[in-house]
């Protein structure tokens, strides 16, 4: 990764957190106001969450596409401008929670609006060159998307494998037949993809003309019930009925006692290897075209990833399997040239890990909570996560979507681990967040990246993910409207001169 030696700063904050009248942030105005704010506090970087539609439980981490953006995220405003629909359908959405996002809610009422706008785009641009240039490029997974999800809505059902048989098995003629009964449905799907696009090539480029990059997010493996396992399922692993036989998830550790079982289905890598790596060609260049710089979730899992049985309760009795990251990156490189990632590297790390990270000049990622935890009971200054002892070739953070806020996490310390980190900090309770920003601003990592939720001082109750649940409180904070204020603007712009980061 080209740093040439500057070093930046940005927020952490997904789109959907953003302030919006329509019960989600989305790719309006608001985002526009936000970019100018983030500019101001001498920010260069804007990291979000993956973009992919979302399924149950509304994760970005699980999406129903590794190619498609989500839908939700539509701005109304531009639909209405654009004559898509009225004044009064939008308004419909202006009665949802401003305070967080209402999946449920929102899904009922915002769904109908974009298939209602996407029927009127079809009726009055759906034969220009530009959706046309869009569909032709895009063949390598739209339209397998289309039926998708309108197999899903026609189903109520995302698990694609209890579907009738010739969906399932994608019968050419059945699909076929669905295609000539169904056009303007699915083609619907074809249309909000285009309508996505050009509203968030809009949004990028106002980032980059004003010297802001976008730091996009993926997560290595995919859902289980995605467009992509259902479109090809031969890149997974599978048993001789055809079924997903291996998934994904991690080891028992001190955190849990049984590991993580994930449940994603795992890569048929030899398959992958055979084929150069197609799939990941696309799935990569997609992305990077979307975004300026890519952090990559489970970075390890390149180097190798645990695998467990399909049919197993729990994650105790996986195996680490190898995975060809080296000739994997090999063969991006080649196809798109030099690569900006950020490799997702915490956990349990190897050598092999380590050096596969390294070969490829990716940065690595520093967590400042994980420096203050214990260490066989007992807390020293020596920890690689403490902000003192950042290296450069790292992406610095206060906590990350899957964390506590800073304030939150502080909150639930022991009075002696309180005591050890304003120690640390030279500082009061009161100011606690900010210095612990400010210790990571000043650090010697290259990038220093603070969510949002650290900027504005906020508990528990903003926290965006408790990983391991699925209930509501996951990924529906939002930011208020007057919560980034003038004041935090200055104190945070001041920081950035402070630190030599930034704009």
């Amino acid at each position: 990764m080209d740093i040439k030696y500057k070093r930046h700063s940005g927020i952490l904050m997904h789109i959907t957190s953003l302030p919006s009248k329509y019960g989600i942030g989305d790719l309006g105005s608001d985002a526009y106001t936000f970019l100018d704010k983030l500019k101001e506090s001498g920010f260069d970087l804007w990291q979000i969450l993956p973009l992919g539609p979302t399924g149950f439980g509304n994760s970005p981490y699980s999406p129903k596409s590794s190619f498609a953006f989500n839908e939700l995220l539509i701005s109304p405003e531009d639909l209405y401008k654009r004559g898509y629909v009225r004044k009064d359908d939008i308004e419909t959405l202006t009665h949802l929670n401003r305070d967080k996002v209402d999946f449920n809610h929102l899904i009922a009422i915002k769904m109908p609006l974009l298939k209602k706008a996407a029927k009127e785009f079809l009726r009055k641009e759906g034969k220009n060159g530009d959706f046309e240039e869009f569909k032709a490029r895009e063949k390598y997974w739209l339209k397998d998307y289309a039926l998708f999800s309108f197999l899903y809505d026609k189903a109520k059902d995302a698990r694609w494998m209890l579907w009738s048989k010739e969906y399932k098995d994608r019968d050419e003629n059945a699909l076929k037949d669905l295609e000539e009964k169904n056009k303007e449905e699915i083609e619907c799907y074809e249309a909000l993809q285009f309508i996505f696009e050009r509203e968030y090539k809009g949004l990028k480029n106002y980032a980059n003309s004003i010297g802001v990059k976008i730091i996009g997010d993926i997560p290595i493996f995919v859902g289980r019930d995605s467009a992509d396992t259902w479109s090809r399922p031969y890149l997974f692993k599978r048993d001789s009925s055809g079924s997903f036989n291996k998934v994904s998830g991690v080891p028992p550790d001190n955190f849990s006692p049984t590991g993580q079982l994930w449940g994603n289905p795992v890569y048929d890598w030899q398959i992958h290897e055979k084929d150069d790596f197609s799939w990941w060609k696309e799935r990569i260049k997609r992305t990077l075209e979307a975004v300026d710089i890519l952090r990559i979730d489970h970075f390890r899992g390149f180097d190798a990833y645990y695998e467990i049985d399909a049919n197993a309760n729990d994650a105790s009795n996986g195996v680490w399997v190898k995975s060809p990251g080296e000739k994997l990156f090999k063969a991006l490189k080649e196809e798109l040239g030099e690569l900006n990632i950020i490799a997702e590297d915490l956990g349990l790390l190897t050598e092999s890990v380590e050096k596969l990270r390294d070969d490829n000049h990716f940065p690595g990622m520093k967590i400042s909570h994980d420096g203050f935890l214990p260490k066989d009971g007992n807390i020293n200054g020596k920890d690689d996560f403490l902000p003192h002892n950042y290296t450069r070739p790292f992406v610095a953070y206060t906590g990350t979507h899957d964390n506590n806020t800073s304030r939150g996490w502080f909150n639930g310390l022991s009075e002696d681990e309180k005591k050890y980190v304003l120690e640390y900090l030279d500082t009061c309770e009161k100011k606690f967040t900010y210095c612990l920003c400010r210790a990571v601003m000043l650090s010697n990592a290259d990038y220093a990246i603070l969510p949002m939720q650290d900027i504005l001082d906020l508990d528990e109750s903003a926290r965006m993910n408790f990983p391991s649940t699925c209930n509501d409180k996951n990924w529906s904070w939002r930011m208020s409207d007057e919560s980034f204020t003038d004041d935090v603007i200055k104190r945070f712009k001041r920081l950035n001169e402070l630190s030599g980061r930034g704009i």
